[in-house]
């Protein structure tokens, strides 16, 4: 019977498709235009990551580099949209079909009410693998208070954009600092403004029946990138453009988000974690020609 489920469901969403295929090894077009000079994180090619272009409602919404061993995002980039930054909670959960089948649709789907198939299990985390993790917390690097539409507020509902955040760090630290980068740049950047979140990892899992599931953030870190912004705002606000970033410890004490320069945080990732001497987060560190870099 389980066997016959799986079947059915495989077919099932290989008829389904309306959209080229979303996991990409190279991105299309309509997806760089969410990266700044239309150029990802450099830095992270030896690791066995996957690039999704999250796609919703027949549209392109962001980027996310996705980690199909820890069952994780290792980053998502997006662009800034001005808002209130209410949130859009109507939304079923989403999965990426292409981590998983042989499918032709390139658009996230809802996870299956009933019985979510062994299938989708091999490259991505499902919904059962945060059932019983009561300490965390799905949190989104995109988050939905950084988009206006509608759509493009459903589209951060996916687990491909979801990592487990301690309830202690993400209530009291750093969704309170996504709201302050908001009113940031709602006030302050006048052009677009390139975000670019991830994760740094340490080894701790979420298991399920005695099996390692999920990577459990050992930090998180964002940055953003805008070159048009407004250059009689206060001081203390102006030097932290074009570009600047923070980070904080995902733990059960609600660590500190600490604010840095974008060089600043480029070393602290690459003393954290494994990536590439040439790690950057964005082209040319997001630096126009004359404007001098924040220390």
């Amino acid at each position: 019977m389980v066997f016959w489920t799986q079947a059915v469901f495989l077919c099932v969403a290989t008829l389904m498709g309306v959209a080229q295929g979303s996991v990409e090894r190279l991105l299309p077009p309509e997806c760089r235009k969410f990266l700044y000079l239309g150029t990802p994180p450099t830095g992270l090619e030896r690791r066995p990551l996957r690039n999704i272009c999250q796609r919703y409602n027949n549209e392109a919404r962001y980027v996310t580099l996705y980690d199909t061993e820890g069952h994780i995002p290792v980053y998502s980039a997006y662009t800034f949209q001005r808002s209130e930054g209410n949130s859009h909670t109507d939304v079923p959960w989403m999965y990426e079909p292409q981590l998983s089948l042989a499918s032709d649709t390139g658009e996230m789907q809802p996870f299956p009410r009933s019985y979510t198939p062994m299938i989708l299990e091999d490259a991505q985390a499902v919904l059962e693998d945060y059932t019983n993790a009561i300490q965390y917390e799905r949190g989104t690097l995109n988050p939905n208070a950084h988009q206006a539409q509608p759509d493009d507020k459903a589209a951060t509902y996916t687990l491909t954009n979801v990592v487990p955040q301690t309830w202690e760090f993400r209530s009291a630290s750093w969704k309170p600092q996504e709201q302050v980068i908001r009113k940031r740049l709602n006030n302050y950047c006048h052009g677009i403004a390139y975000v670019v979140t991830g994760v740094i990892t340490s080894g701790r899992m979420i298991r399920r029946q005695n099996i390692n599931r999920v990577a459990v953030p050992a930090y998180m870190w964002s940055a953003y990138c805008c070159v048009d912004y407004d250059r009689n705002a206060p001081y203390s606000e102006r030097y932290k453009f074009p570009v600047f970033g923070y980070y904080g410890l995902n733990d059960k004490d609600g660590g500190e988000v600490v604010e840095l320069s974008i060089q600043k945080l480029e070393e602290f990732i690459k003393k954290m974690t494994f990536v590439e001497k040439t790690f950057q987060i964005f082209s040319d560190s997001c630096m126009p020609p004359s404007v001098p870099m924040a220390t």
